[in-house]
């Protein structure tokens, strides 16, 4: 199907929805956020790559959950900082697209390549785009085609993939309880409860948040609370993960103290 337009080569992102006066409030508060979850994230990539002794497949997870932190608030806060502060909401259709990919990449490659695949298959005839940021449902908002059988399609293929993650992080949980209660060590079963409550908290969030964005898709009167939401989704696990996944791991909070104490002795 033909993907050219009429309506130009750009669309127009949606403002945040905050209140004029509040924009310098909101512009700090969401660079603190943004620098912030830089600092940690990236802080724990150099602590792992300079440590030798961190090479090993349970780091190599840290690194993983580090970078697809930065990756999914990268794609996003940069530019959802320069439209606070200005007039110009324009971005180009393949930017739209491209942050389309990248901004589902960081909650799944499968998802992402899929839909956005199905996204690029559709013509435009609208250029107003219905979030403050590209994303594949307000991407689909720009057609003016019936694309009802995209949207099933993927709030299947969502369903499916957050009912596989929610079975196995249940399944994983059965099996950690069963081992607590036939072992009976207070030790391992304390250290057990410590690091699944803390993973817990961060996943249900992620997978509240998640939910609540896709169905708050349905009801475009409520757009703020959606960006609300869509913001937390990002920022929040990416603050939680290195502090839960690597303040709580004692071999890397060692290397941390370690690296501070030395940092603190040498000036």
């Amino acid at each position: 199907m033909d993907n050219s337009s009429s309506v130009g080569d750009n669309v127009v992102l949606e403002e945040l929805g905050h209140p004029e006066s509040f924009a310098d409030a909101v512009f700090f508060t969401l660079l603190f956020v943004y620098i912030a979850l830089l600092i940690t994230n990236f802080g724990v990539l150099v602590i792992i790559i300079r440590e030798k002794s961190l090479h090993q497949p349970m780091y190599l997870l840290f690194c993983n959950l580090s970078v697809n932190d930065i990756l999914g608030n990268t794609i996003i806060l940069p530019r959802l900082l320069y439209d606070t502060i200005s007039k110009d909401r324009l971005i180009s259709y393949n930017a739209c697209v491209t942050q389309v990919f990248f901004s589902h990449t960081y909650g799944s490659a499968s998802h992402t390549i899929l839909l956005v695949g199905l996204s690029l298959r559709l013509s435009r005839c609208k250029s107003h785009i219905s979030n403050f940021y590209c994303d594949n449902a307000s991407l689909f908002k720009l057609s003016c085609e019936d694309v009802s059988a995209n949207n099933i399609y993927g709030l299947f293929y969502t369903v499916v993939l957050l009912s596989s993650s929610m079975g196995t992080v249940a399944v994983t949980y059965i099996r950690i309880a069963v081992v607590c209660m036939t072992k009976k060590n207070a030790e391992l079963n304390s250290k057990a409860i410590q690091t699944c409550a803390s993973h817990l908290v961060v996943y249900l969030i992620m997978l509240l948040t998640g939910y609540i964005a896709i169905i708050m898709h349905r009801f475009p009167e409520h757009r703020l609370l959606r960006k609300l939401i869509i913001i937390l989704f990002h920022v929040i696990p990416a603050h939680l993960n290195p502090i839960i996944y690597g303040l709580q791991t004692k071999h890397l909070r060692l290397k941390i103290l370690h690296i501070f104490a030395r940092k603190i002795s040498h000036s």
